[in-house]
Formats: structure tokens, C-alpha cells, sequence
């Protein structure tokens, strides 16, 4: 932990002195059942209520999955497409570092940014479930009819602020246990300052962190959802198959 520490101090010494998947195919099928529905009167024909029902399920699915996949260790930090490493304007700061052999050091650092994250992903279920659950059937129909990203939009909508009030302590928590969060805003603050700054660094570690945080969540949830339109195996339950396909 007091490497880490001196890792962040580091960063001040040198910043001073060197101065969301498509989901095209789910929505066009959703078309398809809506209209099926409404112009078939057979038997297999699909209420709007089964098709909104189905909808809040394949999501309570997806959501639940990706929150349980990145509450694991390396849930983030294993994952390449979220993982989340020093901000780009940083990069300075961390190929100097690692040039006079602090790369242990850098990597610590990233370790314990995706810890904190892997700590706070286990919030985004509850909240994610309740925004499903008062899902109308206006807002599943607009889904359905919306664009490539209207399932993930109206995800980050109705959930973002929630999940950001929910992340940031944990994060803030765990990074704080290595103070991280007090050295990362004395160096960037200072570094921000420079008159040669030009490219600013955010100096909220906890926000950083946390923003990167959720734009991975809402990634791995919609991964999930593209599973579920995919892939009949991952359709497990029997409204999934009836609303989806077998």
C-alpha cells in the first residue's frame, strides 16, 4: 500500500517536472414480434404484454450477469476491453515512470483502480433491476422501435445517476486505503496548473475511476443482452425462448 503512495508521489515529481455492440438484429426481431402480434390472431401469436415482459427479462438477465461477472476478482482488471488503465492524458507521466523502473509501480497503481471497481460492481443489480421493473410498455415499445442503442440508452437514462451515487464510495473507499485518491489530486492538480499543461488530467481520481467504472458496466450489459439475441443457450428461461425464439 505505501508503494502505491510513493507510485502517486512519483507521478507529481514527473507531471511537475516534465511537463458502448449493436443492437440492430435484437431490435429488428422485436419489430417483427410486434407486428406479428398485432397481425396474426392464432394461437402463437405474441401479446404487447408477453413481448414487454419478455424484454424486462432478457434485460434483468443481461444485467445480472454482467454484475456478478465484474464483482469478481479481475472481473475488470482480466478484461481487456474494460479495463481500466491510466487516463490517456497521462501517459506521459507513465512512460517516464516506467522508463526509470517504476513499471511495478504503474501497474499497482491500475491494479487498484480495477479493484475499486471490481468492489462496486456488486451495486449495479438492485438498481438496474428496479429501473426494468417500472419499465411501462411505452418505454419497452420505444426500445423496440428505437435505434442500435435504445435498450442501452434507456439503461444508462434511468440508471446512470444511481449507479454513480452507489460506485463512488465504495471506490472511494478502496482507494483510499492506499491513498491514492489524496496524492492522485495533489500531483494532477499542481500538473493541471503548469503552463505547459496543456492535455488536463482529471484530478478526482474517485470520479475517474468511477467513470470509467460504469462505461464498462453498461459494455459487459450490453454484451450480455447480444447473448441472449444470439445465442438460443442463452435464452433460459421459457419466456425467453417464446419472445426471442428457441
Amino acid at each position: 500500500m505505501k508503494k502505491i503512495s510513493i507510485f502517486i508521489l512519483a507521478c507529481c515529481m514527473v507531471a511537475t517536472y516534465g511537463c458502448n455492440a449493436q443492437l440492430g438484429g435484437w431490435l429488428n426481431k422485436g419489430k417483427k414480434i410486434i407486428n406479428d402480434a398485432s397481425n396474426n390472431g392464432g394461437t402463437g401469436a405474441l401479446t404487447n404484454d408477453e413481448i414487454i415482459a419478455g424484454l424486462k427479462q432478457a434485460l434483468e438477465v443481461g444485467s445480472n450477469n454482467a454484475g456478478k461477472q465484474l464483482s469478481t476478482i479481475n472481473g475488470y482488471f482480466g478484461n481487456q476491453i474494460i479495463k481500466i488503465l491510466m487516463p490517456p492524458e497521462a501517459k506521459k507521466v507513465e512512460n517516464t515512470l516506467r522508463s526509470i523502473g517504476m513499471g511495478a509501480e504503474v501497474d499497482k497503481a491500475i491494479m487498484a483502480m480495477n479493484r475499486a471497481a471490481e468492489d462496486a460492481a456488486a451495486k449495479a443489480a438492485p438498481i438496474f433491476i428496479n429501473a426494468i421493473k417500472t419499465m411501462s410498455i411505452q418505454d419497452g415499445l420505444g426500445i423496440l422501435k428505437g435505434g442500435n442503442s435504445a435498450a442501452t440508452n434507456y439503461l444508462k437514462n434511468r440508471t446512470t445517476q444511481q449507479l454513480t451515487n452507489a460506485f463512488r464510495p465504495v471506490i472511494e473507499n478502496s482507494l483510499n486505503k492506499v491513498n491514492a485518491t489524496k496524492y492522485w489530486s495533489q500531483v494532477f492538480t499542481i500538473y493541471n496548473r503548469l503552463p505547459t499543461t496543456f492535455n488536463k488530467i482529471n484530478p478526482d481520481l474517485t470520479g475517474y475511476v468511477t467513470e470509467r467504472a460504469l462505461s464498462g458496466l453498461f459494455v459487459t450489459v450490453e454484451q450480455e443482452e447480444n447473448k441472449i439475441r444470439q445465442n438460443p443457450s442463452a435464452r433460459v428461461t421459457d419466456l425467453l425462448r417464446k419472445v426471442f425464439g428457441a
